[in-house]
């Protein structure tokens, strides 16, 4: 059994980790709710024609935006689970998680520069002889970024839940010549549907929050959301009560909906094996084989070009005087820190809630108490997201606006602030590998009294490094490209990349932005790199890498 020390050592600091994102997001929110000021909005106009409007197209483009990223999703999972041998895979796998790390204005760029109206698309529909039909302004445009965004999201998460399912199971299926048709029903399907949930409502929060897509490709006042609407507030109106009210509706309306996934949707089954080497026996015949080669290609190719696009752009640029520049130096310095440090933060935080929710809800008669204290553990990593960073940084600069100079506390703030935003993301794919990992040692662990740090080094660090080393590149790669919370408090003293992109682009210096655009992407990618299984050991089970 865990020993007494253990287990309290283990629930203070989870509850120390959600005490303060409880109180980081409830002081910001309380310095908007409490700001009063001469002259400002009253936000009595909260449900007024355009409030709703505004809700209506949220909720719209949010929820077109989930389905069109996960209906794409499945397959292109499915096929890189069944095609585990084909060379490139690894590189596929890591393409998949690089437009998350992406700035969103560097990948509107990129989208611009192949489905605009002076795109590649147009262009070659130009020369054809033919009109250029292909506007990505509007609803249509956001919809492309979104899934261009979320869809690889969704296919990593669906493909490290595939990759879990028992060797037994495929074998079990070859023996009774199982089609593929079956192998989704009774195999596939079952562990999809269990992660259904979580990806939809991760993606469909990143849709409703989403600000520079809509701002840049929504072409107008009629493709305006509610985070949009909160930055007006903010920014040009100065009217905190109207923003705050905004962000409950904003997360009044994405509750509900993960209320009734969570309803609709049962909880994932952990199939249990001997923990032999995953061997999947389908898809190996021509036409399978082709159609999985062929819906890998187009799911590459629709990620590809964007970045492509970039390149080709920043190639253009000098990039040997860009490296030269100190500014530039300095802002990649002072990036990589942010990243490193808002995503161990996170890493860590999430790690010791996941294994406090398990200690919790372990007994066969849990009290109200520890369940309420569970689900909060549970919730704090979705409702995070649905309080934008804009909102976030704008209570703190109204808290810390007494003390003086805010910028002295920018850089503390906006590595919570990212440690609080990469949380969903970190929660997802160390949840279930953590879930299945200590299903499958504890009772071991037990029968041989390992505790604490001896069962940390020998049990599992060797099992939970590769998810770990994974949420870890997702963290340092989203925060390395964050520009909302460095927006609010960027400054001459303290410079990150996205930052120093966004003020090119604002001089007009199109070359240097591009070039910029292009540096940060190839940091990103080594980023993802790093947290990505190599070919050799991407075949084996999660729990089988040490």
């Amino acid at each position: 059994m865990i020993n007494r020390i253990e287990r309290r050592l283990t629930f203070a600091a989870g509850a120390l980790c959600l005490g303060g994102i409880v109180l980081f997001v409830g002081l910001a929110a309380g310095a908007l709710l409490a700001f009063d000021e001469p002259g400002s909005a009253s936000g009595d106009a909260l449900f007024d024609a355009y409030v709703w409007r505004v809700a209506r197209f949220t909720l719209l483009q949010a929820t077109l935006s989930t389905l069109l990223s996960i209906l794409l999703a499945i397959p292109v999972a499915r096929a890189l689970s069944r095609q585990g041998a084909f060379f490139g895979r690894v590189w596929v796998v890591r393409l998949m998680a690089l437009p998350l790390g992406l700035p969103a204005l560097v990948a509107a760029l990129g989208l611009i520069g192949i489905w605009g109206r002076q795109g590649a698309l147009n262009g070659l529909l130009a020369h054809l002889g033919l009109d250029q039909p292909v506007s990505i302004y509007g609803l249509s445009g956001i919809l492309l970024a979104h899934v261009f965004f979320n869809m690889p999201l969704a296919v990593r998460l669906m493909l490290a839940g595939l990759s879990r399912i028992p060797g037994e199971y495929w074998l079990v299926g070859a023996n009774l010549g199982m089609s593929p048709l079956s192998l989704f029903r009774f195999v596939e399907w079952p562990v999809i549907r269990g992660l259904l949930p979580g990806i939809a409502g991760l993606i469909f929060m990143l849709c409703a929050t989403s600000f520079t897509l809509v701002l840049t490709l929504g072409g107008g006042p009629a493709a305006s959301t509610i985070e949009v609407a909160i930055y007006q507030a903010l920014r040009f109106d100065f009217d905190p009560p109207r923003a705050i009210a905004l962000s409950l509706l904003q997360i009044a309306m994405t509750g509900a909906l993960l209320v009734v996934l969570k309803l609709l949707t049962p909880k994932p089954e952990e199939g249990r094996g001997s923990g032999r080497r995953v061997r999947r026996f389908d898809g190996r015949n021509g036409p399978g084989r082709m159609g999985d080669h062929a819906m890998i290609g187009l799911a590459v190719l629709f990620v590809l070009l964007p970045l492509g696009s970039v390149v080709a752009s920043g190639l253009r640029a000098d990039m040997i005087g860009l490296a030269g520049d100190p500014l530039v130096r300095r802002a990649l310095v002072t990036s990589l820190a942010i990243s490193l440090v808002s995503g161990l933060l996170s890493v860590c935080s999430t790690a010791v809630m996941i294994r406090t929710r398990q200690m919790l809800l372990r007994p066969r008669q849990v009290a109200r108490g520890d369940r309420l204290f569970a689900g909060g553990i549970a919730m704090s990593a979705s409702l995070v997201l649905l309080v934008p960073p804009v909102v976030l940084g704008a209570g703190w600069f109204l808290l810390l606006r007494p003390l003086g100079d805010v910028a002295r506390f920018a850089p503390a703030l906006v590595v919570l602030i990212n440690m609080l935003m990469a949380l969903p993301f970190v929660y997802r794919v160390l949840e279930p590998a953590m879930e299945s990992h200590f299903a499958r040692t504890g009772r071991l662990a037990e029968s041989l009294g390992l505790n604490g740090w001896h069962r940390l080094r020998f049990i599992d660090w060797p099992r939970l490094k590769r998810p770990g080393l994974m949420a870890l590149s997702f963290a340092c790669a989203l925060s390395l490209g964050d520009l909302g919370a460095v927006a609010l408090f960027g400054s001459q003293d303290m410079v990150t990349l996205p930052w120093l992109l966004y003020s090119r682009m604002g001089s007009y210096r199109s070359t240097d932005a591009a070039g910029l655009a292009l540096f940060l992407g190839t940091v990103c990618l080594l980023l993802t790199i790093a947290g990505t299984p190599s070919a050799r050991n991407d075949q084996r089970r999660p729990d089988d890498a040490g």
